[in-house]
């Protein structure tokens, strides 16, 4: 079930992890490096090719308020984004690192969508509870790590560190 269906969950924002399609991990391997990251992560729905390949998995952070949805995605739509991408991730100012990440966009036919949703509390909870973006940002530097890609903004058009 997609957290867009669960109405614990609103959506706030998505994030990319850019990568080459011949480095796409196998389900397990995402399994083990995203439990290795915080032992507060619940995985849940994990979905594998008939190959044992990554498709997705939702990530819930309770203490973060929050919860991950990441689905796997390649070929000709990542192609042309990659290459819309390249035209706007080109500040004045740039660095030489991310002048190579911004090349490296032209060699990439996969990515991770990372869909990023805060919990609602409910109208008599009392907990003061603080939608915080720390899950969000090891997952992301979790998946690039793993695939050697590029974790994008696309709403500030910016690559992640």
């Amino acid at each position: 079930m997609s957290t867009f269906e669960n109405d614990r969950y609103q959506w706030r924002e998505t994030y990319f992890v850019l990568f080459e399609s011949a480095k796409r991990p196998k389900l397990d391997a995402v399994v083990r490096r995203l439990s290795e990251l915080d032992n507060r992560l619940t995985l849940t729905a994990p979905s594998a090719d008939d190959d044992g390949r990554f498709e997705s998995i939702t990530v819930l952070a309770p203490e973060a308020c929050s919860a991950i949805d990441i689905c796997f995605t390649s070929g000709e739509e990542v192609v042309e984004q990659c290459r819309d991408l390249a035209g706007e991730l080109r500040p004045p100012e740039c660095s030489k690192d991310d002048l190579a990440r911004v090349r490296r966009l032209g060699t990439i036919d996969a990515r991770f969508d990372v869909l990023h949703f805060e919990q609602v509390s409910d109208a008599d909870d009392e907990l003061d509870e603080v939608f915080d973006p720390s899950a969000l940002l090891m997952v992301l530097e979790a998946l690039a790590a793993l695939t050697g890609g590029i974790a994008v903004d696309p709403q500030s058009g910016s690559m992640l560190d």
